[in-house]
C-alpha cells in the first residue's frame, strides 16, 4: 500500500505503503477499547486544529461504523512467508506481461513525457502500475475513511493510521476529490498508485492538467505520480536495478558488496551473458539461499523497496520490467523447498540479532542488506554457507521457534 504496504513506503515505508506494520492493539496493551463515537469525538479537535471544517468532518464519517474485516486483513500479507519463486510467478504472470506490453504501447507518448520530466524508465512505471492495481482494472472498493478510522480506533501502529486519517481529511477538505471516490485498500492505500493519504499529498501529480491530481482514473496522473515518488526516493536514471548472476565454484560467500569491476574479478557472470556495467556498485543477493537464483542489485532496487518494503515485491517489479523489455525468465531454478520466514519469525530474528550485539535498523520484519550481512556473520560462526539467507536451519540454531 504505498501500497499497505509504505507499502509500506515503508518504509515504514510506504509507510508508503505501509503494510508491513507492527500490529499493536489497545486490547493487547490491556486498555479498554474506545467506542467509535468516542474516537470520533476525540479526533475532532485535532482535525479542527488542522483547518478541517465541521462540514468536511461530518461528510467524511456520516453513517460510518467500524469495519471488522479490516483487522482480519492485517494478517494477510503475501510478501511474507510465501516461497519467493511462487510469489514472483504470481506477480509476473504471462497475462500481466501481455497486458503490460499492450499498455506500454498504448501510453508510449505519455510514458516518454513522464520519463523526460522525472527520469524514471517506462518499464518500471508500467510494472508498478500493473502490480499495484492490474493497470487500473483491480480497483479496491474499501472506503478509505472507514478503513483508516477502524485501524486508528483499534490503535494499530499508533499514531500512524490516525495521522493518515487526518491527511485524508485534508484531501477531502480541498474539494479536489469527491467523497464517494475515496476508495482504496483495507489499510487506506488509494487509487491505481496505492498511495496512502500522506503519500498522495507529497507525491501525487496533476500531469494531465485537470487542475488536481487524480490517481483513481487518470492514467497520466498515475504514471507521473509513481515516477515522482521514485525520483524523490532517489531513483538514478540509466542505472539498472540489477540482474541475475552465476556464482563460480569456490566463491567466498562472505563477500556481499563491491563494484561491478570487483564482481567481475571475483568470477561472477551475468546469467543472460551480457556485459557488466562499466561503473557502479552492487550487492549480492540470494533471496532463497545459495541453492537458488543469485542477483546483483543496485541502489535502484532499494528505491523500489521504498514503494513497498519487501524484497519479493521489489524483485517482482524489477523482473516484470525486464520482461517488458523482452528479456526472458530467470535462468536458475527456485528451490522446491524454499523457506521464507513469516513476519513474526523475521521480527524474532531481528530481536535475537540485536540481543547478540548486532546493529539492527528495523524491528518490523523488513530484512535490509545490513541485516543480511549480520546473518552472514552468524552463518559463518555456525559453519553454514554465509549467503545472508534466513533459513529454517539458521532460525533453529538461533533458538527461534518455528510453527
Amino acid at each position: 500500500m504505498n501500497a499497505v504496504v509504505a507499502a509500506l513506503k515503508l518504509t515504514v515505508w510506504r509507510v508508503l505503503p505501509v503494510l508491513a506494520l507492527a500490529l499493536v492493539t489497545a486490547e493487547a496493551r490491556g486498555e479498554a477499547p474506545q467506542s467509535f463515537a468516542a474516537f470520533l469525538t476525540a479526533l475532532w479537535p485535532d482535525a479542527e486544529a488542522e483547518g478541517i471544517t465541521r462540514a468536511t468532518f461530518d461528510a467524511a464519517f456520516a453513517g460510518l461504523t467500524p469495519d471488522g474485516r479490516v483487522i482480519a486483513a492485517t494478517q494477510r500479507q503475501p510478501e511474507y512467508g510465501e516461497p519467493f519463486g511462487a510469489y514472483i510467478e504470481s506477480m509476473v504472470s504471462p497475462s500481466r506481461i501481455a497486458v503490460g506490453l499492450r499498455k506500454s504501447r498504448q501510453w508510449a507518448s505519455t510514458l516518454r513525457a513522464v520519463e523526460k520530466k522525472f527520469g524514471v524508465e517506462p518499464p518500471i512505471l508500467v510494472s508498478i502500475w500493473g502490480i499495484e492495481s492490474s493497470f487500473g482494472k483491480a480497483q479496491d472498493r474499501w472506503d478509505v475513511f472507514r478503513s483508516l478510522a477502524t485501524l486508528a480506533q483499534a490503535r494499530v501502529q499508533p499514531p500512524y493510521f490516525r495521522d493518515e486519517l487526518l491527511r485524508a481529511l485534508r484531501i477531502l477538505q480541498s474539494n479536489d476529490i469527491p467523497r464517494r471516490q475515496f476508495l482504496g485498500s483495507w489499510a487506506g492505500a488509494m487509487g491505481q498508485t496505492q498511495f496512502m493519504p500522506s503519500s498522495f499529498l507529497r507525491y501525487a501529480v496533476d500531469f494531465e492538467g485537470s487542475g488536481h491530481p487524480n490517481i483513481w482514473t487518470s492514467v497520466p496522473d498515475v504514471l507521473a505520480s509513481i515516477a515522482n515518488y521514485l525520483q524523490k526516493a532517489g531513483w538514478q536514471a540509466g542505472i539498472p536495478w540489477g540482474f541475475e548472476v552465476v556464482v563460480p565454484q569456490g566463491f567466498d560467500y562472505r563477500l556481499s558488496r563491491g563494484s561491478f569491476h570487483q564482481w567481475v574479478e571475483r568470477g561472477l557472470k551475468r546469467a543472460d551473458g551480457d556485459r557488466f556495467p562499466d561503473t557502479g556498485d552492487a550487492i549480492l543477493f540470494f533471496p532463497s539461499g545459495a541453492a537458488g537464483p543469485a542477483f546483483l542489485v543496485t541502489g535502484n532496487f532499494d528505491v523500489l523497496k521504498t514503494y513497498n518494503n519487501s524484497d519479493a515485491y521489489a524483485l517482482a517489479v524489477a523482473h516484470l520490467s525486464d520482461r517488458l523489455l523482452g528479456h526472458g525468465p530467470f535462468r536458475a531454478v527456485w528451490p522446491a523447498n524454499d523457506f521464507q520466514p513469516s513476519r513474526a519469525e523475521r521480527i524474532a530474528l531481528q530481536n535475537k540479532l540485536a540481543a547478540l550485539g548486532y546493529k539492527v535498523n528495523d524491528f518490523t520484519g523488513h530484512l535490509d542488506f545490513d541485516l543480511r550481512d549480520n546473518i552472514r556473520d552468524m552463518q559463518g560462526k555456525f559453519g553454514m554457507i554465509p549467503d545472508g539467507y534466513p533459513s529454517r536451519a539458521l532460525l533453529e540454531r538461533l533458538g527461534i521457534r518455528l510453527p
